[in-house]
């Protein structure tokens, strides 16, 4: 069979890539699946393909460039850390991602790691599992009703957990400086300052992108900052949090305890003395995963590669301003423009 295209798929965390090629075979193009998704590898297929679907892995300038023919680069999620929007964008390539994919399983997944560290549910199972009957373990425990739940960002997730938070009674107080206050109290929620979050919040999460602006947004000034019985949530990026000074807090009782879903390094070394720790509680990067919103994730990301390929302008691009540059690869999008 011959094909109109070729698509590289970088990385994928789940058991099958069936949706994307069925997806990608109504246009012909062929799927190229990386073996490791190591550079070295990647810069040996890049040359060879008119698309790049990305999960984890890396997608840097070296890739990039290397990629001569590639008119688009689809991440499978959210977070574009993992791809050099900027080479991407001079070099007339388009970049994709899933905006609102997962909403609903990420925002569930923040309030399950939050009720599991606010009731002890890993600290008393895994006592009970070694003999242990004791319901005073670990710290005191308080009601839920009139605590602060402070969320760090207001895009879709954050927004999905407010309702959820105050189904248990939490007030709710949201730090995202480029969002006005007009914009958050429809809501039910309270726009504060950063310091303001830290001091009052008996629980925060986090729910922003990792930039230059966040990385290691949480370290040791803000761990001292925040109360003594207040617990950490993280499902967005691992390098917002500064590990090392994590791990400090919870040793020294900076912090009640966390609730991880990402780490700066994944999977951890099993040396990390983080995961040793008893108040926190530690998920493997899958708070997006659910049968549902998998599927969802492979076919939304492999249309927005058979829309470039075939000169229609896909939703959910993320540097917009690479249609007017005049190196844009996609000549049959720029022919309808």
């Amino acid at each position: 069979m011959s094909y109109n295209w070729k698509v590289l798929i970088t990385d994928y965390a789940w058991s099958s890539i069936e949706p994307e090629r069925e997806v990608l075979a109504k246009i012909g193009a062929e799927l190229i699946v990386a073996e490791t998704g190591g550079e070295k590898e990647l810069l040996t297929l890049a040359p060879k393909v008119d698309g790049i679907l990305t999960c984890w892995k890396p997608v840097r300038k070296c890739v990039i460039d290397a990629a001569k023919k590639c008119q688009i680069i689809a991440r499978y999620g959210i977070g574009l850390d993992n791809i050099d929007v900027e080479t991407a964008t001079q070099n007339g390539i388009i970049v994709t991602n899933v905006p609102a994919y997962c909403v609903d399983e990420v925002s569930d997944h923040a309030m399950a790691l939050l009720l599991a560290c606010a009731r002890k549910i890993s600290s008393y199972n895994e006592a009970i599992k070694s003999g242990i009957w004791d319901q005073n373990i670990g710290p005191q425990m308080y009601r839920l009703r009139g605590k602060t739940l402070g969320i760090i960002g207001f895009g879709h997730i954050a927004k999905a957990i407010i309702p959820k938070a105050k189904a248990f009674g939490l007030n709710v107080k949201i730090y995202s400086p480029r969002t006005s206050a007009e914009l958050i109290q429809p809501q039910g929620a309270e726009k504060v300052s950063f310091q303001d979050l830290l001091k009052t919040a008996d629980f925060i999460t986090i729910h922003a992108p990792l930039t230059t602006e966040t990385q290691h947004m949480f370290s040791h000034d803000e761990f001292r900052a925040m109360k003594s019985t207040a617990f950490l949530i993280n499902t967005a990026r691992g390098g917002i949090v500064d590990t090392a000074a994590l791990t400090e807090a919870l040793q020294n009782g900076e912090i009640a305890g966390a609730g991880i879903d990402v780490l700066e390094t994944e999977p951890p070394e099993i040396e990390e003395v983080l995961l040793t720790l008893d108040n926190v509680v530690i998920t493997p990067h899958a708070a997006f995963v659910s049968e549902e919103s998998i599927l969802e994730l492979e076919v939304t990301a492999a249309t927005c590669v058979t829309q470039v390929l075939t000169g229609q302008r896909p939703k959910s691009i993320v540097n917009p301003s690479v249609l007017k540059r005049p190196n844009l690869r996609a000549k049959s999008l720029m022919q309808r423009m």
